[in-house]
């Protein structure tokens, strides 16, 4: 057995897990865990059960059991704050980065068993936006209006999204992360999707442009077609995390680029409408872009937690609600713009 693990053998032979809050071990154990992957090793978390855990999960208490907390995953996120507490605590010489990454995350602090508090609570908020959304969609859009249909399933989209982000940020399990990825590429992949239906206006059938029905079977042809490239994408992206390679950087780029080509269409549109109209919600959807892009550099940033709840990815979380809630507000203004005007051609 190697000095490392002897190590954590020793700081994991005590009465109860609570005795590890104490700060006892050496630099050489934060080298061991700084390059320890739970999810492809099991040494630290075997170590903690044959030692620590001969009465299973029942020595935690209920609510950790009822988030899926077990000895080990306790173990390993108890010897994170150790190490984390004893670098933070060493003064000579003092390092230049005290706080570290475990299994590519920063050492949050828990509350009530939750991982990321700060994401929880600001994708609830996010979650409470899309929500407010529908119920102004549902009550101030009439069902006649082509894109009415449209709007809502961005809104459920949204609230599953962020339902599976908080799901994800309280407890990080396999299931719990593809959840949230899945969902919020859905998410994404459907704001595209949207966004090129309502510029070009896809939902559309004009009976009256056309006698012999030309343009409509035109329209309901791109229509088609673009409903199948989307659904052929997500599956295939879908297919590939899951069956292939689960590549965080590709899933990454891919989120970023979608999200990226609806961003531009949606301030060529908001250009090209506000000069049209000359009325300063037009331009909306330019501004809640450059809000959302704004929000979305914070994630570069990438500090440790402030007082282990707060970075930079719950400040993206938060930096979202806004521009959600002003988001639907222009939907249905667009909507009411546009009902008006079809009023008055008829």
């Amino acid at each position: 057995m190697s000095e490392n693990e002897n190590i954590i053998l020793r700081f994991l032979q005590m009465d109860d897990i609570s005795a590890l809050l104490r700060p006892s071990l050496s630099l050489s154990s934060y080298r061991y865990m700084s390059s320890f992957n739970w999810r492809s090793s099991t040494r630290i978390p075997s170590t903690c059960k044959d030692i620590n855990c001969q009465a299973g999960d029942s020595i935690l208490p209920l609510h950790l059991r009822l988030l899926l907390w077990t000895c080990p995953s306790e173990c390993d996120y108890t010897c994170q704050h150790i190490i984390t507490s004893q670098r933070l605590a060493q003064r000579s010489p003092p390092l230049r980065y005290p706080i570290v990454q475990f299994h590519g995350k920063w050492p949050f602090q828990r509350i009530l068993g939750i991982q990321e508090f700060c994401s929880v609570l600001f994708s609830l908020l996010n979650l409470l936006a899309h929500r407010r959304g529908l119920d102004k969609i549902r009550a101030s859009i009439p069902h006649t209006y082509p894109l009415r249909s449209y709007y809502l399933t961005f809104g459920y989209l949204g609230v599953t999204s962020w339902l599976f982000s908080m799901l994800f940020h309280t407890r990080d399990l396999g299931l719990t992360e593809k959840a949230d990825y899945f969902a919020a590429a859905a998410s994404v992949l459907y704001g595209l999707y949207l966004a090129v239906v309502r510029v070009f206006r896809l939902d559309l059938v004009d009976h009256h442009s056309d006698p012999h029905g030309g343009r409509t079977r035109g329209r309901t042809a791109l229509l088609r077609l673009w409903s199948l490239v989307c659904i052929a994408l997500y599956a295939a992206h879908v297919a590939y995390l899951t069956l292939w390679n689960w590549d965080y950087t590709y899933n990454m780029t891919a989120n970023v680029g979608v999200g990226g080509v609806q961003n531009l269409l949606w301030s060529w549109f908001s250009v090209r409408r506000y000069r049209r109209l000359k009325q300063p919600w037009a331009a909306w959807p330019g501004m809640i872009v450059a809000w959302i892009m704004l929000a979305m550099s914070l994630e570069l940033l990438d500090f440790p937690p402030l007082l282990g709840l707060l970075d930079a990815h719950s400040l993206w979380h938060l930096g979202t609600v806004a521009p959600t809630i002003w988001w639907y507000r222009f939907l249905v203004k667009d909507a009411q713009e546009d009902l008006q005007a079809t009023r008055i051609k008829a």
